[in-house]
């Protein structure tokens, strides 16, 4: 796997759109010399940090959702699925932790920008939205599908059409 400042350059250079370019910074800290090693990530649009998550929000919310999935009798059949669903369902609040990333970034450093899109991880569809080789034209026929998409996603379609000068600021 790449070094964490080789993924932020590609990520911030090659693939980030013009209109963003120095707005966008991607943040991820490991912190060793604690005795837990704990970790923390961010997208940060003009320093302020839009998204955020660390492993004790995602341990956390995994935990909670986990436990509530077996409350329910989730996993009677498929003892994997609990955990499945609640990794799946702590992701999709937004919380991860620095591996996700690292993942993410892989899975969207490896395939097309179409395949990214459309990736069942929210983390890539980010990465694909501020995207370079999303065009306008393809970045406003994504409209409709951003009605159903995560609010998390959905807020940095509008950081990108608002810094393509497609939508107005409120």
């Amino acid at each position: 796997m790449s070094t964490w400042s080789g993924i932020r350059n590609k990520l911030e250079h090659d693939y980030l759109c013009p209109a963003l370019r120095g707005r966008i910074q991607y943040f991820a800290a490991s912190y060793r010399e604690s005795h837990d090693q704990t970790d923390r990530a961010a997208i940060r649009l003009n320093g302020v940090e839009v998204l955020r998550s660390s492993y004790y929000a995602y341990e956390q919310n995994y935990w909670n959702r986990y436990q509530a999935l077996r409350r329910e009798g989730v996993g009677e059949d498929d003892p994997k699925a609990p955990f499945r669903l609640a990794h799946e369902g702590t992701l999709n609040d937004g919380c991860f932790d620095n591996n996700f990333l690292y993942e993410a970034f892989h899975e969207f450093d490896n395939q097309s920008i179409e395949n990214s899109l459309v990736s069942e991880n929210p983390l890539v569809r980010i990465f694909a939205l501020l995207d370079r080789r999303l065009g306008k034209r393809r970045l406003l026929a994504l409209g409709k599908s951003m009605e159903q998409e995560l609010d998390w996603v959905r807020a940095f379609y509008v950081i990108r059409m608002q810094a393509e000068g497609l939508m107005e600021k409120e």
